[in-house]
């Protein structure tokens, strides 16, 4: 049984929380699910990170399309002897050599290395575009399940406030003598739930602003508010098959592993490519050393491939390209399974959230206001009320779970298939 003590603890922590998140929150931030979205894009500094990924990768391509540059060398006496000189070549004296290679690849390799590259920013670009998808699919239901908790916390204070009065009323009766304790009791207890109920939506709802100004980047005082649609929408007629192949056109991190099995595919290529040798090309000049002065030679030159023929690096890239064959059939049977079970649950969540319950719901409000009315006529008894105001307060709240399960299912289906199918 609660004490009054334990009541008026519990109403002064209630009131001080609201105060000072009131006091705490300067600015209040009213916006639809659209414009969020497009201040997420704008502002969010985690896409901005991976978006220099990106563009790093893409500066690789242009690495990879460059040549070796040629390797010019030489060699100087540094003093002659006979005139006591440093680097004295006059009177054709002294000895000079020069050099010139250039390293000409061979099988291809610059073009197969240009393309692991190409290979490598798509696997960035669609490492960004999940980033963002998964970013957007957070956005979504932070933002669907803060406008679900203020429309409860509207509940627990229309509860707390009938509550509240009761508990007054009730009080005075008591002090009359009209009233029994256990009565008086009852109600408080009752009134105690709510309020230890409504500090604990609050405490989520300062979560989720947490989250959401995160997200946003906005102002850490600004308090956001989320604007949703509350009616149930259309059904909309979704076909399974036609959802399967969008997903596997627009979700990155199925697009990721098809870009990861071609890095594979042309990497191995690559290594083959590797066993054949390249050959280097030169002319040198010689002025002293050679069998005659002034000499000029022509230097071809090539590994043999006796020993190396880069075996090993050919059969790690061949297991490597079959465990990325392997990730793609596995990341494509997900991807069924994803969609599927988000058309399922959309349909599911569709049925049950539909225009006769909002009807009931105005309807059950009206009846909360005259079972409220006849309880205080003594039409009804205690133990008739709190039950009704139990179950009143569970249906409001089973009913603002619902219309977050929608947009939850809604979310998640748009997040399986990579694409926007049903606006929220």
């Amino acid at each position: 049984m609660y004490n009054i003590k334990n009541l008026l603890f519990l109403s002064v922590v209630f009131f001080s929380f609201n105060a000072n998140q009131a006091n705490a929150q300067t600015d209040t931030l009213k916006l639809n699910f659209q414009d969020a979205e497009k201040q997420f894009l704008d502002n969010n500094l985690s896409l901005l990170a991976q978006k220099y990924n990106v563009e790093a990768s893409k500066a690789l391509i242009q690495q990879a399309k460059l040549w070796d540059n040629p390797v010019l060398s030489t060699d100087q006496n540094i003093h002659t002897g006979a005139n006591n000189k440093f680097f004295d070549h006059s009177k054709g004296n002294g000895q000079v050599f020069v050099q010139l290679n250039q390293v000409f690849t061979t099988a291809g390799k610059r073009g197969k290395q240009v393309q692991i590259a190409k290979d490598d920013a798509m696997v960035q670009e669609a490492a960004f575009n999940d980033l963002m998808r998964n970013l957007k699919y957070n956005l979504q239901l932070d933002f669907s399940q803060l406008a679900t908790l203020n429309a409860q916390e509207q509940v627990y204070r229309n509860e707390i406030q009938s509550a509240t009065n009761l508990v007054q009323a009730i009080q005075k009766s008591f002090d009359a003598g009209n009233t029994s304790m256990k009565d008086l009791i009852r109600l408080k207890a009752l009134l105690f739930g709510l309020q230890n109920d409504m500090v604990e939506n609050s405490r989520q709802i300062n979560d989720l602003q947490t989250e959401l100004k995160t997200l946003l980047q906005t102002k850490e005082t600004t308090f956001v508010y989320p604007l949703v649609n509350d009616k149930p929408t259309e059904a909309v007629s979704l076909d399974i098959a036609s959802l399967i192949e969008q997903a596997k056109t627009n979700r990155p991190d199925y697009l990721s592993n098809q870009y990861q099995l071609n890095s594979a595919t042309h990497n191995l290529a690559y290594q083959r490519a590797l066993a054949v040798p390249d050959v280097t090309i030169g002319a040198s000049y010689d002025k002293n050393s050679n069998y005659a002065p002034n000499y000029y030679g022509l230097e071809i030159s090539l590994p043999l491939p006796f020993f190396n023929r880069n075996q090993g690096n050919i059969k790690s890239a061949k297991y490597n390209m079959q465990s990325q064959e392997s990730t793609l059939k596995q990341g494509e049977f997900q991807l069924k399974n994803d969609v599927v079970s988000a058309v399922n649950q959309y349909k599911l969540n569709q049925q049950l959230f539909s225009t006769q319950q909002i009807e009931f719901n105005e309807q059950y409000d009206k009846l909360f206001n005259s079972m409220l009315k006849s309880f205080q006529q003594r039409q009804i008894s205690l133990v008739e009320f709190v039950d009704f105001f139990d179950t009143y307060k569970d249906t409001k709240l089973k009913i603002l779970q619902q219309q977050y399960n929608l947009q939850k299912s809604i979310a998640d289906l748009n997040f399986a298939t990579g694409t926007t199918v049903i606006k929220s």
